[in-house]
């Protein structure tokens, strides 16, 4: 698995938005990440939030990767990556370095693993390249949410992950990738909470990456809030999803959802939450047809919406 298993190095831009002097002031820094080779032609598999980290505080800003750095097993030269695409959403990107002939890595079924297999993180821990740390599966279809409040479903391990492992493999006894290293729990109480994304879930994203450079998904186009039985029993609606806003010329104004509806249902199966709703129009296509029932003024109507293309 090693020679398949590569090191990211990562530069930024930060801002600081006071200095001694006034005004703001731009300086350099770096970061450290892992990746998987996916094919022998030098694409890589990693985290957005290794290559597409920006953020923002009350007294600097990070900018995007201003260059990204690869090193390969048993090889000396540096390679410059570009990105191909990113998704935020999943927390997966695919970059791509000059280069042939690489060993691509081997996946396995992440949908069979089972508590308690053998796990092995590999990668760039603290920017030490071929880190192998050991392990189990400690939980599989774990739901964790990060500090930017996004819930992922994820296999749970024990093999040690610190910073720059993300983006690399977390492999089965045969050597085969089984998910990809993410994010860890943290804390003086904490120890061996490390996370991985199934590779399975991996695979759509990453083939739409590199054709379209971003994940074609389907879009109602509704801002909605969650009414619970107590919050629609003061307001004298329904529980369900309350319509704030629908944009404009989207699959919802074209099919007649409007401000104030409170969406109950969706192709025939009870929703109450925003969550609910997207789970099942991402069991959509593009183009496809969906079903919504909202409840309008007291009266229920069935609307049938064709999904459009999330902008």
């Amino acid at each position: 698995i090693l020679p398949s298993i590569v090191g990211i190095q990562i530069e930024y831009n930060v801002t600081s938005m006071f200095s001694m002097f006034g005004g703001s002031q731009t300086s350099t820094a770096s970061a450290t990440g892992s990746g998987i080779i996916i094919s022998d032609d030098g694409y890589i598999l990693t985290n957005n939030h290794v290559v597409s980290s920006s953020e923002a505080e009350a007294y600097y800003q990070v900018s995007e990767a201003t260059k990204i750095t690869v090193s390969l097993f048993n090889d000396d030269k540096q390679y410059e990556a570009k990105i191909v695409g990113t998704d935020a959403e999943t927390d997966l990107a695919v970059i791509k370095i000059d280069a042939t002939g690489l060993t691509k890595a081997e996946f396995a079924d992440s949908d069979s693993i089972k508590v308690g297999e053998f796990a092995m993180a590999v990668g760039s821990p603290l920017g030490l390249q071929s880190t192998i740390t050991c392990g189990v599966v400690s939980a599989v279809n774990r739901e964790v949410t990060d500090t930017d409040g996004k819930t992922y479903t994820l296999i749970q391990t024990d093999a040690a992950i610190n910073a720059g492992n993300s983006g690399g493999a977390l492999v089965n006894s045969e050597g085969k990738v089984i998910g990809v290293n993410t994010l860890k729990l943290t804390g003086s109480d904490v120890e061996g909470m490390g996370f991985a994304i199934p590779i399975n879930s991996t695979t759509d994203i990453t083939s739409q990456l590199i054709q379209y450079s971003k994940v074609r998904r389907p879009y109602i186009g509704v801002t909605g809030m969650d009414l619970n039985a107590e919050t629609a029993e003061k307001n004298n609606l329904v529980e369900g999803i309350y319509v704030k806003d629908v944009e404009t010329f989207s699959a919802a104004e074209k099919g007649g959802i409007k401000i104030g509806d409170v969406i109950i249902k969706a192709d025939g199966k009870d929703v109450k939450t925003m969550d609910e709703l997207n789970e099942i129009k991402n069991s959509h296509n593009i183009g496809d047809e969906m079903t919504i029932t909202v409840n309008r003024n007291g009266e229920q109507k069935d609307l049938t919406i064709t999904l459009g293309e999330q902008p």
